[in-house]
Order: C-alpha cells, then sequence, then structure tokens
C-alpha cells in the first residue's frame, strides 16, 4: 500500500539499521519515547534486535489511560453506581483498576457505561436520554483535547443540559521537562511523539536541547520512522550538537496544528496536574475554564480535588515502568500473575501500555 509499504522496506530499514551501528557512540544510550504507539509499534516490528546492544529505547508516560491517577479512576466508579448517570469513555478505560473495581464491573452491575469511540458520540447519547446526565471521561493528550474542546462548543451551542465532561487531559512537554529535572533519572535523549506534536509543532520541545543539553527527534511510527528518529539522535550525540529534529516532516510542522490548538485553548485553561506514578507536575493538565462550568462534571458533582493514597499491588512496578526506571520483564509480577487477561497494574490494561507491548509482542 502506498504510504506504507515504503515506511517498511526491508532493505531501507537494513540499511538506516546499519547507519545506527556505524555511528553507536559506544557508551550505553537510553533514548526515552513517551508515545504508546511508538512503544507498540517498536516491539511489533521487532525493532530492538536491530539496535546495538548498548543503545535502548525506554518507553516514559506515554499512555494516557496509565496516568490518570487512582482517585480519578474511583470518582468514575462511583459516578457509574448512580442510576441517574450514563458514563461514556473509551474502551481503554473500562479496565482500569480502581480502588476497590473498575468500570467494567459496574457496566456489568448496572449497565450504564457506554463505550464510544469519539467525544461526539456523547452528543447523540445526551440526546437519545434527556433525563439522563450524561458524563465523558476526558481522557487524552494534546491529540485528543482538541475534539474534546468542539463537543464542549457543540454541546453549548446546542443548548444542551444533561452533558458533562469529567477532565483527565494531560499536557506531554511537562512531562519531559519534569522527567528530566529527576536527577535520578538517566535519560539521554527522547524521541518525541508524532500525533502530539502534529497538534503542538516541533517548537514546544525547544527545552530539551537548549536547557538540558539532550537530544531529540520527532519521528512517526513506521520501521523506516523509528529507526530514522533514532538515528538522527545518535548523529546529534556524536556531534554533541543536540536540537530539534523532525524526522516526521509529512505532518509536523513547526507551528502544529493552530486551528486545533487555537480552539483548546478556548475551553480550557492550564492547571498543575496528578499523573499516576509520577505525582504531581506543574502546568501540566487542562481544565475547563469559567465559561463552561456548567459543563465540569467536577463541579457538577462535587467531586473533591483531595488526593488519596493509591491503593496498588505491592509488588505491582507501573510506577517505575512509566518513569523509564525499569522494563516490564523486571517486575515480578510481569507475564506471573499479571496479562491482559488479568491486568494487576494500568501499564498492563490499556494497548498503548508498555508492560502490554510487552506482553503481546516480547
Amino acid at each position: 500500500m502506498r504510504y506504507v509499504d515504503e515506511f517498511r522496506n526491508p532493505k531501507l530499514v537494513e540499511k538506516i539499521a546499519a547507519r545506527i551501528s556505524s555511528i553507536n557512540p559506544g557508551d550505553k544510550i537510553d533514548i526515552m519515547e513517551v508515545c504508546g504507539t511508538h512503544t507498540q509499534n517498536f516491539y511489533r516490528f521487532g525493532l530492538r534486535e536491530l539496535l546495538p546492544k548498548n543503545v535502548r529505547l525506554i518507553s516514559g508516560p506515554g499512555c494516557p489511560v496509565c496516568v490518570s491517577p487512582q482517585k480519578y479512576i474511583d470518582s468514575a466508579i462511583e459516578l457509574a453506581k448512580d442510576k441517574d448517570v450514563i458514563i461514556a469513555t473509551f474502551g481503554d478505560m473500562l479496565r482500569m483498576p480502581g480502588t476497590n473495581s473498575s468500570l467494567e464491573e459496574e457496566k456489568t452491575e448496572f449497565g450504564n457505561v457506554r463505550i464510544v469511540y469519539s467525544p461526539l458520540d456523547t452528543l447523540f447519547i445526551a440526546k437519545k436520554n434527556p433525563h439522563k446526565k450524561i458524563v465523558f471521561l476526558a481522557v487524552g493528550f494534546e491529540t485528543t483535547a482538541p475534539t474534546i474542546a468542539l463537543t464542549i462548543l457543540s454541546a453549548k451551542k446546542e443548548k444542551l443540559k444533561n452533558i458533562f465532561f469529567l477532565s483527565s487531559l494531560r499536557l506531554i512537554p511537562p512531562a519531559m521537562r519534569y522527567l528530566l529535572s529527576d536527577k535520578r533519572l538517566k535519560i539521554d535523549a527522547f524521541l518525541c511523539p508524532g500525533h502530539v506534536s502534529a497538534v503542538i509543532g516541533t517548537q514546544d520541545y525547544e527545552f530539551i536541547p537548549k536547557k538540558y543539553g539532550k537530544a531529540c527527534c520527532i519521528a512517526g511510527f513506521e520501521p523506516v520512522d523509528i529507526l530514522e528518529g533514532i538515528c538522527r539522535i545518535l548523529e546529534q550525540i556524536i556531534l554533541n550538537k543536540p536540537y530539534v529534529a523532525n524526522q516526521y516532516t509529512r505532518i509536523v510542522t513547526k507551528t502544529g496544528n493552530t486551528r486545533a490548538k487555537r480552539v483548546t485553548n478556548r475551553v480550557f485553561g492550564i492547571r498543575d496536574s496528578e499523573w499516576r506514578g509520577l505525582g504531581f507536575i506543574p502546568d501540566s493538565g487542562l481544565e475547563l475554564k469559567r465559561e463552561f462550568s456548567v459543563f465540569d462534571a467536577k463541579r457538577v458533582f462535587s467531586i473533591s480535588d483531595k488526593k488519596i493514597k493509591e491503593k496498588i499491588t505491592s509488588s505491582c512496578r507501573c510506577a517505575d515502568i512509566l518513569k523509564g526506571v525499569i522494563s516490564p520483564e523486571d517486575c515480578p509480577l510481569f507475564v506471573r500473575a499479571c496479562n491482559p487477561d488479568n491486568p494487576i497494574g494500568p501499564c498492563m490494561v490499556s494497548s498503548e501500555g508498555t508492560c502490554n507491548a510487552y506482553y503481546r509482542y516480547r
């Protein structure tokens, strides 16, 4: 298929892999990617076998479902128990473990959890169920936020009174800054996310080379994209000239999608947010502006911001996996007790989770 096959061309893949081997700096290099699709495709296509032993691609907090705090999950579960509420959510959220239950369990018992494929589907549900309160679980990064913002604007235009949004929207660059500021973590470079970058552009990553002196490259998701991104990173390291490289030029520009950013900024304001496994990160989340507060589920249902102590199985190492401290194989539960049929931690639940990718393509 055109535009796909050319980025999976075996000869081109071998050529780039040979280039990577020829510029191998020799020292151990840890490159972090913060996109679940990069994680999946890196292992799906067996790209790990093509890298030198000293060059390692580690996974960061690139799964929006995985980094949603337990408090958020618990709030959604409590709402699902209300007979007057219908929860609308993407499928990945169903099996995410809360403190004592999951949305999947509540769906079985109460039957008022609906899976949607677009936030706009919630408008249809709200119109069909005028006597119910529809709550959409707004989970995602910069890629998802514009569509959710458009949905809220549409709800306002159509004067819908029974639709609400529980936001767990997160921003990627602040999380990357947070990780680089943690002296305990060893991150030599970033493979920047393609989907997020299509919205925000290249300029939001300038702090990585300028402040921290680290190499980075935005890359697409096919084998050629990923390997070429890694190759450009190693070239920066060899020359000691870090900058924001853009391998994904067919999609990503310097300024990104200005219309998408404009609609997001119209509806949402930036706030400090909690990330599961990472803690509170300044200016890393989105909340509805006062003008749209009538659609804010947190306000309407009086959901507290009070932090609770997360109930996590003591042996689960999801927090360390989200920071790239360990890989899933280092978790004592991986495969033995934790797998997609019996997920114990959030990294195994989502299709974009690191543990899920390791399990499926290990």
